[in-house]
């Protein structure tokens, strides 16, 4: 008798601070987790849909070259002297910066 009397939950006004909790939980996670990664997707996007012939870029996989000839959804990439790669434009990561 004395131990379901510790386990029962106090009455009262708590009931608002136990909403409270999860709802700020929902709002931590929409500011640090689900709203960054919208941005970076909306800037890949916007960078994919700017590629330009001549424009030097590296792909998912680390590889580097030239942007040759951009076809729907086909990049041509020169890596080397005659040597031409096909990727997908989603394959590609981002313009490479000299460092």
């Amino acid at each position: 008798m004395l131990s379901t009397i510790f386990l029962q939950a106090p009455a009262g006004g708590n009931s608002l601070i136990g909403l409270a909790f999860p709802f700020l939980i929902l709002i931590v996670f929409y500011f640090f987790l689900i709203r960054p990664q919208i941005k970076r997707q909306k800037d890949q996007t916007s960078f994919i849909n700017s590629l330009k012939e001549g424009m030097e870029v590296v792909t998912n996989s680390g590889i580097v070259g030239k942007v040759t000839k951009i076809e729907d959804n086909v990049v041509r990439i020169m890596s080397d002297e005659k040597t031409f790669i096909r990727v997908l434009k989603a394959s590609i990561q981002g313009e490479f910066k000299k460092s």
